[in-house]
């Protein structure tokens, strides 16, 4: 059965996985459409911005294709926002992948490649988190739950209070963050079975 209460935006910049993400929400039962326009963020109650990729080509994607503007009016107006794995990333004010390019700045912060580690980089596979915070995001999560991950670089936060969430890959790395209505995760939550979807669920209760 449909929630009519909440409309997921789900925000398209060619980054492939917004499929996945649109038939998540609706497998739990929310409303969701896959659209850059400004009358389809207007009328939804949550926008989440998906990625996969390279840092600096998503934002010249996420420019070309986005009215951020828009995007950002329905921020301020306090609605709920997830920015998933690179969309999580370009919220901050600057990566550092192939060179320095300039994010969203929604999150004061720098995204850094993982370096000097002897584990494998990407981080790819499943991970637990150390939650820094009680955020609504993870109601009904705990420490023993698990979600797949797959990035090399991380967002380092300019500010210690906007990390909702770490997780350890030989170092201790920000994996989610919050300031306000605005939220972010490293790792996949579509991907994350159990988890993810309790996660998810979380996400379109808040308002």
């Amino acid at each position: 059965m449909m929630n009519s209460n909440v409309s997921i935006c789900i925000l398209d910049y060619g980054s492939g996985n917004v499929a996945s993400v649109r038939n998540t929400f609706e497998s739990l039962g929310f409303s969701a459409v896959v659209s850059n326009l400004t009358e389809d963020m207007k009328k939804s109650t949550h926008l989440v911005l998906p990625g996969v990729g390279a840092f600096g080509a998503s934002m010249k994607s996420i420019e070309a294709n986005i009215p951020l503007d828009s995007m950002q009016n329905e921020i301020l107006k306090g609605k709920p926002f997830l920015g998933i794995c690179v969309g999580m990333q370009v919220l901050a004010t600057k990566g550092l992948e192939n060179g320095e390019h300039a994010g969203l700045d929604l999150l004061p912060g720098t995204v850094v490649r993982f370096s000097a580690l002897s584990v494998p980089v990407p981080h790819v596979g499943w991970n637990d988190l150390s939650l820094h915070s009680n955020n609504p995001l993870f109601f009904g999560l705990d420490e023993e739950s698990d979600f797949y991950f797959v990035h090399a670089y991380h967002m380092v936060p300019d500010q210690s209070d906007l990390i909702l969430a770490t997780t350890n890959y030989e170092v201790n790395f920000v994996s989610a963050v919050c300031k306000d209505n605005v939220f972010g995760v490293q790792f996949h939550p579509e991907k994350s079975q159990k988890s993810g979807r309790r996660l998810l669920t979380n996400f379109a209760g808040l308002h």
